[in-house]
């Protein structure tokens, strides 16, 4: 163990964040996600939910501050109601962060975007359209 590392990050993790560069993606998929098929690398974070994972995360990474929007969420496409997991989200960015805008990708569009990311963090999240794609940026 390390101090001030959240213990939801595996070591398997934090070796991906250190490895990712400015501009490369990380996607954090609820248990629903197709994470093994789309991922070219793929970390396991089974038991966790995706606010923790976020949250730890962005403890340690910064966003991109170079592009519009340096998350992305998962469209539900009017499937129902706003997912309340999303406002989870935005609170926990916006704490770690400050204010930065999260665009919608619609569901196959996010799929895409997910092949090319620098990896996949498959959670046990059970909310649906929990999924979030983050844009690393520069500390």
């Amino acid at each position: 163990m390390l101090k001030n590392i959240s213990p939801v990050l595996s070591p398997e993790l934090l070796k991906i964040l250190m490895e990712m560069g400015h501009g490369d993606e990380l996607v954090i998929g609820d248990g629903n996600f197709p994470a093994s098929s789309v991922a070219k690398r793929l970390v396991r974070a089974d038991g966790h939910g995706v606010p923790a994972i976020l949250d730890a995360v962005l403890a340690l990474m910064p966003l991109d501050t170079y592009v519009d929007a340096p998350a992305a969420l998962m469209d539900n496409g009017g499937d129902g109601e706003r997912p309340a997991i999303w406002a989870r989200y935005e609170e926990i960015i916006k704490a770690r962060e400050g204010e930065k805008k999260i665009e919608l990708v619609e569901r196959f569009a996010f799929y895409e975007r997910a092949k090319n990311a620098y990896a996949v963090v498959a959670t046990g999240e059970t909310a649906i359209y929990a999924n979030i794609i983050l844009k690393k940026g520069v500390v």
